[in-house]
Order: C-alpha cells, then structure tokens, then sequence
C-alpha cells in the first residue's frame, strides 16, 4: 500500500512540542526532582503518542513511524552503552578505593574557598587532553562531587563546576566528536573552527571562574560544621588508600588520549577496577560478598556485584557512607529509560517533517547577522530539547544553515561556532536530552539542580549572539577567501 505524505503545517507541527511542555511543566511541578523516576519517561512516550496521532493525519503509516523511532533510538544505543558501563566503571573504582582515594587525597589538599574554581579548571584539563565531557564526568567527575559533599558545598555548584570545565574541553578540544562534526556540517576545517572558537569561549570560561570564585568566597557552606579529619579517618579505617590507585584513571585517560574507543576503554577502566580491588581491597570486597572468609566465591561474588549493583561501604559516619555507595550498572537503567523515551519523541518528529517544518519557519524571519546566528542557536537549542540528541541539535541545523550563511556573505567558521556554542553545550541542561540524563545519572545530581550553576553552558549561546550583534569576529566569505589564497600563496610561492 501506498501512503501520501503531507506536510505538516506549523500547527501541526507544534502540536506535539506544546503538549510535551505543558505536561512535563505540570508534571515537574508535582513530582519535583523525583519526575526522572518515571513520570517524565512516560509523558515523553506519551508525546511521541500524540506526534504518531499528527504523522497518520498526515499520511504515514504506523510501519513508517516505527521506523522513525527505531532509527532514533538506535542512533543513541552506543551512548547506552557507555552509560551502562560507566555504571559498572563507578562500581568497581569505589570497590577498588580509586574514588575515596581521589576523595582523601582532595579533602588534604583542597579548600571550600578555591574549591568551584579549581573543580572547574580539573575538569577542563581533563576534557582537552580526553576529548570527552562524559569521560570527565566519570572520573574525576565523580570523585570532585564527594570532595564537594565533603566540605559541604552546594551540590548544584559542585556539579555545575563539573559540568563547565567538562564542556570548555568539549567544545576546545581535537580530540572531540563535536568539534570534528561541527566544522564537517558548516564546511571549514578543525583548527579554523577551534582559533574561531576561542573569541567566544575563553570569555564565556573566564567569566564562569570569575563567578565560581565570587562563590566560593561568598556562599554559606551547608556542611560548616562538617570534621574533615573525622571523613578521613572513617575513609582510611576502609580503604587501603595509596598512590598506585591512581593507575587506573591515569590509564584510561591515556587510552582515550591515544583515540581508543570510549566502549572498549570504559570497559577496560572498569576491568582494571576490578583487578586493582583484588589487589589492594579484600576486606572491602568481603563486606560486599555477604560471606564470613575470604574465598575466590567472595572474591568473584564482590566484584561482580560492584559491576552490576548496589554496593555501599558501611563506616559509621553516615556521610561518608553516603559518599562510598554505588548501585553498578543497574543504578544507570533509570537513565536509559529516559533516553529510549526521549529519542522515539524525537524519531517521530524528524521522520514525519516536524522538526523541519519548524526549522524552515525560522529560517524565514532572518534579516541580518545578528538574527541569523540567534536563530541558530535558537534552532540548536529547540533540537536539544525535541530530538533529545546534541548530535542532531549540531548536524540538522548545520544542514539547515550553511546556504543561509553563505547568502549572508558570512564564513562558514561563524557557523561551526554558533552550533558548538549552542548545540554542544546546552544539551546537558536538558534533563531528557542524552548528555543531560548521562551527566545526571553519572554525578547523581538533578538537572535541575545544576542547571543554574552550570554557567559555562548558559554563557556561551549569549557571548556568540552578542559578538554577532555587536559585529565582533563576524568574518566575512571574502576575507576568508582572501586568506585563504594569501597562505596558499605563501606555501607555494
């Protein structure tokens, strides 16, 4: 049988993203932080329900929208799969004492004051020589969260300093998916988008730390009255806390850094995890075991469990008991569930023109540079929350604009920058978005919660919209040409 496609109307289109606003609002407004438990996974289903409704008016067949779901969804499996191992890679590093080693050792030599601004700066290195915000989050992420708890520091801060420094070095770094793609949609070359970059970023970066420091000098820490020795102390009297430890995150930062797939590299820090444990930590791996002596069924039956569930190492300080706890890769399945939900909203959308409709909308009002590079990020940041993928909120768009620009007379780098100042950086304040649900699930921190606080990611899309009004580093099709021609002349004079 044969189906006649329509297109959809604007109305139409905005059917689904009406209804998936208003309900997640109201559902946000009941549930609070607990609407990732569920409730939110359930009114995307339902959103894509209502988006099916609109594609069969215009002609798809059911066959047709299922297609579009499973396209989606499967787009998004290798970041479920990093997510679920990165479950197991928490579990086994607290197991193995890497994390409370990374926590001891940062109660000793951090302070609340400097504490935001150097959690930023961390994650920042991390990301640049890792390429990767996930990366960073599940590292030293993880471990800068319990220093953070620790001396008492706003969770929403802690995180939100994570989040920063990860997503400078996501956006800055060669080494990042998003900074090769970015420049591949908008037709110009790596190190020509990076120098580009750097207008925007270094003063959206260096205003985040300026901010995080007033923070740290300024706010009221929750846990004042917390005994940094007595966390200590609780850690030392569980953990065989030394430096070899630090092995293993030092591995897996050098295998990313020598462009090792996240999969196998992930896979293979959780491993070491493992083996790092039965080296340094039988006693902790007999208090998970459940068994009276230490035997190889303890041993397998420990470690298996830091793999897949929860493990929590009981101190007698019920901070730090909260600190040291896990729940393995089944910890992580709430995550997916968010994820397979949003991307079959998103598949509809995209498979039956909505999201096009809507785009090409956009497109119509634009008049100058400046509305030009606001409607981009505009776009960058509706895709972020429709389609619940910053690889699509970086690629449609990219598509989308680059004639746009070139009509304008306007380089194509100013493009690549828009999209990594918009789509890259704002899809981790989407709570249902694939890098907001991860970062959430990784540092056990609401969106929410950190969104505020995550002042990198707001900053960006305001300083590219400013310097496109304000015609700061706006570069011309011409003057890249002509620059182009000049360093061809003198490679071959």
């Amino acid at each position: 049988m044969t189906y006649t496609h329509k297109k959809p109307t604007l109305l139409q289109a905005f059917i689904p993203i009406i209804f998936l606003i208003i309900t997640l609002f109201l559902n946000v407004r009941i549930y609070g932080d607990a609407s990732l438990d569920g409730s939110n996974q359930i009114i995307l289903m339902l959103s894509a329900a209502v988006a099916s409704i609109v594609a069969i008016q215009l002609g798809y067949s059911w066959k047709e929208i299922r297609s579009g779901m499973v396209k989606s969804i499967s787009s998004a499996m290798a970041s479920i799969i990093i997510l679920l191992l990165i479950g197991s890679l928490a579990g086994t590093w607290l197991l193995s004492g890497v994390v409370p080693a990374m926590i001891y050792y940062g109660l000793m030599i951090l302070n609340p004051t400097i504490f935001l601004v150097a959690a930023c700066i961390v994650c920042a290195i991390v990301s640049v020589a890792t390429g990767s915000s996930w990366t960073t989050s599940a590292t030293v992420g993880i471990a800068l969260v319990g220093i953070g708890t620790a001396l008492g520091i706003n969770i929403g801060m802690v995180a939100g300093a994570i989040i920063s420094g990860a997503y400078f070095g996501d956006k800055m770094s060669p080494l990042s998916d998003t900074t090769n793609l970015a420049p591949a949609m908008a037709g110009t070359d790596l190190f020509t988008h990076i120098r580009y970059m750097a207008y925007t970023t270094v003063p959206s970066i260096s205003i985040a730390l300026v901010i995080f420091l007033i923070l740290g000098l300024t706010s009221t820490k929750t846990g004042a009255t917390v005994n940094t020795q007595e966390i200590l102390d609780a850690i030392d009297s569980q953990f065989n806390i030394n430096g070899w430890l630090f092995l293993v995150p030092v591995i897996v930062i050098a295998l990313i850094v020598k462009k090792v797939p996240a999969i196998p590299a992930i896979l293979a820090g959780a491993v070491l995890g493992g083996i790092f444990a039965l080296i340094f930590q039988s006693d902790v791996i007999l208090s998970v075991s459940g068994y009276e002596s230490y035997t190889w069924e303890a041993a397998y039956v420990g470690v298996m469990t830091a793999f897949y569930g929860d493990v929590t190492i009981a101190t007698g300080n019920a901070l730090v008991d909260d600190l040291l706890s896990s729940s393995g890769m089944y910890g992580m399945l709430g995550t997916v569930w968010i994820i397979f939900a949003a991307m079959m909203f998103g598949g509809v959308m995209e498979r039956c023109g909505m999201l096009k409709r809507i785009a090409e909308a956009v497109i119509s009002v634009v008049n100058g540079a400046g509305s030009l590079v606001a409607s981009t990020v505009g776009t960058c940041l509706f895709f972020n929350i429709t389609a619940s993928d910053q690889y699509l909120a970086i690629v449609v768009p990219g598509r989308m604009y680059t004639d746009t620009y070139k009509d304008m007379d306007l380089a194509p780098e100013n493009l690549s920058r828009t999209l990594e100042d918009s789509g890259t950086v704002t899809s981790v304040l989407v709570p249902w978005n694939t890098c907001g649900a991860y970062h959430a699930g990784v540092l056990g921190v609401s969106t929410l919660t950190y969104l505020p606080f995550a002042f990198f990611n707001i900053i960006s899309p305001f300083m590219t919209m400013f310097l496109a009004i304000a015609k700061i580093k706006i570069r011309s099709l011409k003057e890249a040409r002509g620059e182009a021609k000049l360093e061809d002349d003198f490679d071959n004079p």
